[in-house]
């Protein structure tokens, strides 16, 4: 028995074939969830999806347009029949100082993280609602709550506060129509947003400030996904889950 037998999930910016999505889109698909992958090249949406096996797909879709957004909730409907559990995944970061954020890197960086994030929920959202079920789960960071990191910048911790913003205000008002909405916050995570960015003394540093003592996998964020989108956290909503090894201890 899988934890999410006969769901269907959406997950977004899931095509990288070692990032988070990915990795919450197989693990997803191991517990029994149909899933559609939505990407911004459709060709590698339905690459990933056809990975997972059979009964999946894959999607075109730019989450900072709504009405693209809306296309792609209603064609996950139309050819699987309900939405159970979106994952909004999709987001970008850009490594630059305050003086350095112009027009352009706040506009791309809120758009993709925080804009896309509203906009997918609010495409799923009907769909639940006449369900009287659903399951959204919004990928924040670490660095939200810390201000900064180790890659994106002020606009990023920016917009992944936001999220955490929008996550609660979304819970509270969708509690009654059944839907739960909750938000994980990642720590460092080894990924290919970071393979080869850091150097051998910028990695001790970081180490360093991990309890654990190692940085996250892929998998440790899908595991934490897959306990918010299956009914082992039926009484959970508004929360902000920091998977990050203990580095935010306090």
């Amino acid at each position: 028995m899988g934890l999410l037998d006969g769901y269907v999930a959406i997950i977004t910016g899931a095509a990288s074939p070692r990032g988070l999505g990915k990795a919450t889109a197989r693990l997803f698909a191991e517990h029994g969830a149909r899933i559609a992958i939505l990407d911004l090249n459709p060709a590698q949406a339905e690459a990933a999806a056809a990975d997972l096996g059979a009964g999946h797909i894959g999607l075109a879709c730019n989450v900072t347009d709504k009405a693209a957004c809306d296309a792609a909730a209603a064609a996950v409907i139309e050819r699987m029949g309900r939405i159970d559990v979106l994952v909004n995944n999709a987001g970008i970061t850009q490594p630059l100082k305050v003086m350095d954020i112009g027009p352009a890197q706040y506009d791309a960086v809120l758009d993709v993280n925080l804009r896309g994030t509203l906009y997918m929920s609010q495409a799923v959202v009907p769909q639940m609602q006449a369900q009287g079920s659903g399951s959204i789960i919004n990928m924040s960071s670490v660095s939200a709550q810390r201000g900064g990191g180790i890659f994106g910048g002020p606009h990023y911790s920016a917009a992944k506060a936001g999220v955490l913003g929008l996550t609660k205000a979304m819970a509270r008002e969708m509690a009654p129509a059944g839907i739960r909405i909750n938000a994980i916050c990642p720590g460092f995570i080894a990924t290919d947003i970071t393979a080869g960015k850091l150097t051998p003394e910028m990695m001790e540093t970081i180490l360093s400030g991990i309890p654990m003592g190692r940085a996250g996998e892929a998998s440790d964020v899908a595991g934490c996904a897959l306990f918010l989108a299956s009914s082992l956290s039926a009484y959970c909503t508004g929360t902000e889950v920091d998977v990050n090894g203990g580095s935010l201890i306090h």
